[in-house]
């Protein structure tokens, strides 16, 4: 037979733990959940309308919508398990903008964000453009 105390507490913490295969409370977020990190969201976009507004997540932006380009994220240069990548390695572009949280969500995947990129822009997460299909705009 299991100790009272034991008992006790798996029974006040039964309603606390997880079911497998529902949304987290930290990642995996559905779309309107507050965030803090697009990696938390499903859709990978946190989204807030201002710099003082709390960040939900969002659907990624469709064709014809405004939105943020990919971020390019330099390689850290470093040695060999001190957790820097090799200098052989890719440097792939981050998903994310440079702070985890966009003014415009990055396209839907298949589509290219069409903007003008400025290095002021980069750095205050302002550049905006435009989701376009690459495969129609070469028929045109």
């Amino acid at each position: 037979a299991l100790p009272r105390c034991l008992l006790l507490a798996l029974l006040l913490l039964a309603p606390v733990l997880p079911a497998p295969h529902e949304r987290g409370l930290i990642f995996n977020l559905d779309t309107g959940e507050l965030c803090l990190q697009s990696a938390q969201c499903k859709s990978g976009c946190c989204h807030h309308n201002s710099g003082l507004s709390l960040a939900r997540c969002a659907p990624k932006a469709a064709e014809f919508q405004d939105c943020s380009p990919k971020v390019s994220v330099p390689c850290s240069r470093g040695r060999w398990g001190q957790g820097h990548v090799p200098r052989a390695a890719l440097c792939l572009g981050s998903p994310q903008s440079l702070y985890g949280v966009y003014y415009n969500c990055p396209c839907e995947s298949g589509l290219t964000c069409d903007v003008d990129r400025t290095i002021v822009g980069s750095i205050t997460n302002s550049d905006f453009g435009t989701c376009k299909d690459p495969r129609s705009s070469k028929s045109q």
